[in-house]
């Protein structure tokens, strides 16, 4: 009696074993019967990049605030972000827990090259929809990841765009400043490329280590060469202590650097100091309310709650929006493989000055905008 007593404790708690295991996952054909979705994302809303996290949040929130109050085929939308300290590590194990939420029908702009290339497999093993990876590296754009959406143009585009562009200035001794990280590596690797392109010997490169600890040192080596103009391989914070080195060391110095080098909050912090720095840019000026998507984005920001317009939070909002157009074309009975079927078939869905298209097939790249500004006194584009 007690052994078959046993067994069957055994038995039940085998079944409830697996209902729980059920529960906690969700595959791709899974329908979302819920009047509620879930959007995951992990992102580094504390640490290094705290400043370019909370922004690019902004965005979202604001996207999908103005998806929610327009709606979609009656269901609310809700983003669940998680910090991850921009640590690789974390974001790894957000994703597994975002990933294995039932309610959790796609994710969206988590932050980081390293990071990404840890999240990104498992989107792969999962097939569950991914919108818009917060980095821009090659080395993320695999034609195998047919669940990954791209929205930004590459680095390497970006690389090339401003290598070009200085070279036309008669601009041929560059020095690069970055950061031994996936991405300031990965970046290093792009404009040696685009020299190589242009038959141009590769520029002297000046490393930090990836907490950015010794920046006066690096800056002094990099003055001491003498190059006729500086790129910057860095994002966020370390990005704004270079600016402010070598606005000190050597204020003549020209800097470049690429759309994630510096959050609104640095540009506010750095000021005037700002003035005369070139980057590149993967979205139309998110003050340039003549276009269309720009004036759509203000809105949404100040229906959030949301007065400060920059470049990071324009991309949130922009990431949101081709995720909501996925879900749109998904129709009524959603499931993560009708998203990402939906996600797949987008093809020449002009945003209102930004075109966005998946016609090529694996890698997934909606946009190849690029563009070239120039910072003002006042933090702003001026050409």
């Amino acid at each position: 009696m007690q052994r078959r007593q046993f067994t069957q404790s055994l038995v039940a708690a085998s079944a409830g074993l697996l209902l729980a295991n059920a529960s906690r996952a969700v595959g791709v054909q899974d329908p979302m019967d819920a009047k509620t979705v879930s959007i995951g994302c992990s992102l580094g809303l504390s640490g290094a990049l705290a400043s370019l996290g909370k922004e690019l949040k902004q965005g979202l929130d604001a996207g999908i605030a103005q998806a929610n109050a327009r709606g979609v085929h009656g269901r609310e939308l809700k983003l669940l972000a998680l910090d991850d300290g921009y640590d690789a590590a974390r974001s790894e194990d957000n994703a597994r827990k975002l990933i294995a939420d039932g309610s959790v029908v796609a994710l969206i702009s988590c932050m980081g090259t390293a990071n990404n290339q840890r999240i990104l497999p498992l989107v792969d093993e999962a097939q569950i929809p991914y919108v818009a990876p917060q980095s821009g590296a090659n080395s993320l754009r695999k034609a195998e990841y047919r669940s990954v959406f791209h929205v930004r143009a590459s680095y390497s585009d970006e690389a090339q765009r401003l290598a070009q562009k200085l070279v036309a200035m008669g601009i041929t001794d560059l020095a690069i400043v970055y950061q031994d990280t996936a991405f300031g590596r990965e970046f290093l690797a792009d404009v040696n490329a685009a020299l190589k392109a242009a038959s141009l010997q590769a520029p002297k490169a000046f490393k930090l280590d990836n907490q950015g600890a010794q920046v006066a040192d690096v800056v002094r080596q990099a003055v001491a060469a003498k190059p006729m103009a500086v790129l910057l391989g860095t994002a966020g914070d370390v990005s704004a202590a270079l600016v402010n080195e070598f606005k000190k060391v050597s204020p003549s110095t020209p800097l470049a650097a690429t759309s994630v080098a510096l959050s609104g909050d640095n540009l506010r912090q750095l000021g005037g100091k700002a003035a005369g720095i070139a980057l590149s840019m993967v979205l139309p000026d998110a003050g340039r309310t003549s276009v269309a998507l720009v004036r759509d984005y203000q809105r949404a920001m100040k229906a959030a709650g949301f007065q400060e317009f920059s470049a990071r939070s324009f991309e949130g909002y922009v990431n949101a929006r081709v995720l909501t157009e996925g879900l749109e074309r998904a129709g009524r009975d959603l499931t993560r493989a009708k998203l990402r079927n939906a996600l797949a078939g987008i093809r020449g869905n002009d945003l209102g000055g930004l075109l966005i298209d998946y016609a090529g097939g694996a890698p997934y790249v909606g946009s190849r905008f690029l563009d070239l500004g120039v910072l003002g006194a006042n933090g702003r584009m001026v050409g």
